[in-house]
């Protein structure tokens, strides 16, 4: 499996940004989709998952309410709408296929996408 993430860019404060993440092959509908970000000098952080069956949790603490996530197996493809921006939303955000275990472990996705920068200017 193939991950591609795009929609990243500079954004004001209190702006909205929707990421994209295409994947490859035909069984796009049989995975779970989560999308974590990394910030400088920060551990890549769960932002939250898209579930096979349409099921989403979130990181509360630092997205509740602002990240929306949603998918269109359609079109291979998981979606992360942003509003709200703030400046410490300020990261690279991954996409990556879930596996096994728990949503906001790393350790529990078997493929990762590069990476698309977000910076939420104040």
């Amino acid at each position: 499996v193939q991950l591609q993430a795009s929609g990243g860019g500079l954004v004001q404060a209190g702006g909205s940004l929707r990421l994209s993440c295409a994947a490859s092959g035909r069984t796009f509908s049989s995975y779970g989709m989560g999308w974590f970000r990394q910030a400088p000098g920060k551990e890549r952080e769960f932002v939250g998952i898209i579930t096979q069956g349409g099921y989403t949790t979130y990181n509360a603490d630092s997205v509740k309410g602002r990240f929306t996530i949603s998918r269109d197996n359609g079109k291979n493809t998981a979606y992360l709408q942003m509003s709200s921006l703030k400046p410490e939303d300020t990261a690279v955000y991954f996409c990556a296929v879930h596996s096994s275990g728990s949503f906001a472990s790393t350790l529990s996705y078997k493929y990762w996408g590069q990476g698309t920068q977000v910076t939420v200017s104040s």
